[in-house]
């Protein structure tokens, strides 16, 4: 009877780690209209961040708020509704950090032009620092025969 008890409490200490390390994820179940719909509607998923992780888009995350995004935009899509009303209602929602590439607005400027700032600047600074060595190598001229006998003379006599 004790081996019987031990071995049934074995069996579920076992079955309950399994649990323990089993991960369901949810899959998105939505029905589209048509296999065109559905193609924009992923490459639209695609190109919008999730608002909560970051670093995904609404395809990879799975928050509760990319879950609900995506559900959004697929029934937009399905809906009739343009990429940029859709892209516009996001980021309205949202603000442009749900877009992967900020458009080319005032306030993004620095973004866009930033690296190439920086690199002029960078040429700019390496082109007079190159130019300063070049202009203190040509001042270092040999000596002259007097300043190398004066030279002489001071060494021997340092040397003494």
């Amino acid at each position: 009877m004790i081996k019987s008890l031990v071995k049934s409490f074995t069996a579920v200490i076992m079955l309950m780690s399994v649990a323990l390390f089993a991960n369901a994820t949810p899959v998105d179940t939505y029905q589209f209209k048509s296999v065109d719909n559905q193609k924009r509607a992923l490459e639209l998923a695609h190109s919008l961040r999730c608002p909560q992780c970051q670093n995904q888009n609404l395809i990879d995350s799975n928050s509760p708020v990319a879950q609900d995004l995506r559900l959004e935009v697929y029934q937009m899509v399905d809906e009739g509704k343009a990429d940029n009303e859709i892209v516009e209602f996001m980021t309205s929602r949202y603000g442009e950090f749900v877009l992967y590439k900020p458009r080319m607005e005032a306030k993004t400027y620095v973004l866009w032009l930033g690296p190439f700032a920086l690199l002029i600047f960078g040429g700019v600074i390496g082109f007079f620092f190159i130019r300063k060595q070049r202009i203190a190598e040509a001042n270092n001229q040999d000596l002259t025969t007097e300043d190398q006998q004066e030279l002489d003379r001071l060494l021997k006599r340092d040397a003494k």
